[in-house]
């Protein structure tokens, strides 16, 4: 049995409530807040900085079950609950840290990456958050635990992770996705992984308060990142990136902002990593809103004195399309520690920044262009110094977006004009017509 702990505590620091990681729970019961997992960081600290650097390092991406992962080559710091036989891991994280030379000389900027979390089993960062989620469950059922099933709200990208790792560990999974509202490549996923998949006639804050209810009812798992088991996968990230720099801290990481929960694992991760000694100083961090559901944006235009939930449009981004965020709680106390900024993009704004960047290389969902399009008008604005290193959070693959790409290039999205869009040069088959065209493209 493993020397580190953790276990669940309030957000509340008066509160001081703690709860065991394998008790179903994701609020406290003496007070209704959110919990976090919380580990003993003095048996950590009899580790040196060192020390946990050349762990890390030497386990990365190797085949020794089950530190290969990315995650669980973190486990101490992550799930020390969990026992190696009870894992459920897909070897997540290790994604590409691009570094988008060309991008940013277009620009002027010689020092931009973009980290590919897309890059990974089911094709979005939510893998990091649930291969502990349900290693944590798989663990339960070893004990004993009545865990029937495993359930979640999603607008794609979280029911495609669950609906995986749960086939993988033959759990049942159940996902409420909102109808019409994910697109196809998202929701063939579950399909495809044997989950039950309920098309409900809601968004998804209407998805979210459903799964909870019936959650909370019957006994089954909520995989939502309102659990905080998540959120321990996800820090990763941060460790991640600083191991990836040889354990250098970037100046600035954006990254897209729906349900806040990336946001609030994204600080953690520095957090402890700064505690331990493993780096002395954190980065500034960018949460990037679409303008159609920006309630985070809009609370911090008032300095985040005050957070109203909005009705969410419709936006291409579909997966950020959240107007009551479970984790703001979380994440406006990780952007006033990291000094943060909140930003917005239109819909022509991401559309045109994916677009623009895809032309240096890259293959951006709609989410990512959020990001993107945030830094564009912050560079815009001269917040960066030219010789900062910033890190730009991708946290899907583009692949699983194809309509949107395919609706840009033929200029089909609604209210979007698609600057940089590329149609295909339809000829006859005749040689002089080809080669005109291609000359005529290339400028020869």
């Amino acid at each position: 049995m493993s020397n580190y702990r953790a276990w669940f505590s309030c957000i509340d620091e008066n509160c001081g409530e703690t709860y065991p990681l394998n008790e179903i729970i994701y609020r406290c019961r003496k007070c209704g807040n959110l919990l976090e997992v919380t580990h003993d960081i003095d048996t950590l600290k009899e580790k040196s900085a060192q020390e946990w650097k050349d762990i890390f390092d030497n386990r990365y991406r190797r085949q020794s079950w089950p530190y290969g992962s990315s995650v669980w080559g973190k486990k101490e710091w992550v799930c020390p609950y969990v026992e190696d036989n009870n894992i459920v891991s897909m070897y997540e994280g290790a994604t590409n840290l691009f570094w988008a030379e060309r991008f940013g000389r277009q620009i002027g900027m010689e020092d931009i990456w973009i980290k590919m979390c897309g890059n990974s089993h089911t094709g979005s960062f939510k893998d990091l958050g649930m291969t502990v989620l349900v290693s944590v469950v798989n663990q339960m059922k070893s004990e004993g635990k009545d865990v029937p099933a495993v359930a979640c709200a999603s607008t794609g990208d979280t029911s495609a992770a669950l609906a995986a790792y749960c086939a993988s560990a033959g759990i049942p999974a159940i996902v409420f996705l909102p109808k019409d509202k994910v697109s196809i490549a998202q929701l063939v996923q579950p399909i495809s992984n044997g989950a039950l998949v309920l098309s409900l006639d809601t968004d998804f804050d209407g998805c979210m308060e459903m799964v909870q209810r019936v959650c909370t009812e019957n006994n089954i798992y909520l995989a939502n990142s309102i659990n905080s088991l998540r959120i321990e996968g996800q820090k990763t990230i941060s460790i991640e990136l600083c191991q990836q720099f040889d354990w250098e801290v970037p100046d600035w990481i954006i990254i897209p902002g729906g349900n806040l929960g990336n946001i609030s694992a994204l600080g953690k991760g520095f957090l402890v990593m700064k505690e331990l000694g493993l780096i002395d100083k954190l980065p500034r961090l960018v949460c990037a809103q679409a303008e159609h559901a920006n309630p985070l944006y809009l609370s911090y235009l008032k300095n985040f004195e005050e957070f109203h939930p909005v009705k969410a449009k419709t936006t291409l981004a579909n997966a950020i399309q959240i107007g009551n965020p479970v984790s703001v709680n979380k994440a406006i106390r990780i952007l006033k520690e990291f000094d943060g900024i909140v930003e917005q993009a239109s819909e022509v704004e991401l559309s045109n920044a994916c677009a623009l960047v895809d032309r240096t290389g890259t293959f951006n969902c709609p989410h990512t262009g959020v990001a993107l399009a945030a830094f564009l008008k912050l560079q815009e604005r001269k917040i960066f110094k030219p010789s900062d290193r910033i890190v730009i959070i991708s946290t899907a693959h583009g692949l699983k977006f194809v309509e949107f790409k395919i609706g840009y290039h033929k200029g089909e999205l609604e209210g979007v004009f698609s600057k940089y869009a590329n149609k295909p040069v339809e000829l006859p088959a005749d040689y002089g017509a080809v080669t005109d065209a291609i000359f005529k493209a290339i400028g020869h």
